[in-house]
């Protein structure tokens, strides 16, 4: 290999090792936001099930008033 080369290749190989580190805080973000994620989703989950259980429970009441008419 020639001088010019080694240059080339080391520039290359340097451009590699940045890029490699720019995509493992890229990784690192996305997978803190995932997990953001998943948790409000955990949490919109359960306020879901909490508003359900609500309104059922209101029906409930609101028919046995009815029968009670």
């Amino acid at each position: 290999m020639s001088k010019f080369d080694l240059d080339q290749f080391e520039l290359q190989v340097m451009a590699l090792i940045r890029l490699n580190e720019r995509l493992k805080e890229e990784n690192a973000s996305l997978r803190a936001r995932q997990e953001l994620l998943v948790a409000e989703r955990s949490e919109l989950i359960e306020k879901t099930e909490q508003a359900r259980s609500r309104v059922e429970s209101m029906l409930s009441r609101l028919r046995a008033m009815e029968e009670n008419l």
